[in-house]
């Protein structure tokens, strides 16, 4: 009598933590499902913000067309020695050849200048130190200017290679 006594003592525990565990199980669950939401709207959050912070452009090497722009002598702004300076650059700009834009302005040969103007006002903020310092940002910059210039994204690249003698 006493082992049946048991039994059914240990069956009611059994179904009691069954019940217990059920209700637990699908109050987690609601909680699981609003947690799960708000970090999936999260990270889209995220992702969008690095979107639109670096819109990186993909472009395939068969599609790339470079333009080089040969040595520029830029005069630099005065640094702290009051000594003037100058950058030698050479300056090659990356073009995609798939872009719509890319028919209509691929011939650089005759807005060159402009081209050359814009590169020289940027550079030409710069003493000697912030330019050897800021190179990415002084490509940034000369970037953003040539693609308003032009009122299209076809440049996506632009690289300063310093020479020197």
């Amino acid at each position: 009598m006493k082992k049946n006594l048991i039994s059914i003592v240990i069956l009611s525990l059994l179904i009691v933590n069954i019940v217990i565990s059920s209700i637990t199980l699908f109050s987690v669950f609601g909680t699981n499902q609003k947690t799960a939401a708000l970090v999936t709207d999260i990270a889209a959050a995220i992702a969008l913000d690095l979107d639109t912070e670096e819109e990186a452009v993909q472009v395939s090497i068969a599609d790339v067309v470079t333009y080089d722009i040969a040595e520029m002598t830029i005069p630099l702004k005065n640094g702290e020695d009051g000594k003037a300076h100058y950058a030698l650059v050479s300056v090659t700009l990356s073009m995609n050849s798939k872009d719509e834009d890319y028919e209509a302005y691929s011939d650089l040969t005759s807005r060159e200048s402009l081209i050359k103007g814009e590169i020289n006002s940027v550079i030409a903020q710069y003493t000697m130190e912030q330019a050897m310092d800021n190179g990415a940002l002084i490509e940034e910059q000369i970037l953003e200017r040539i693609q308003t210039l032009f009122n299209s994204k076809f440049i996506y690249d632009v690289t300063i290679i310093p020479l020197y003698q």
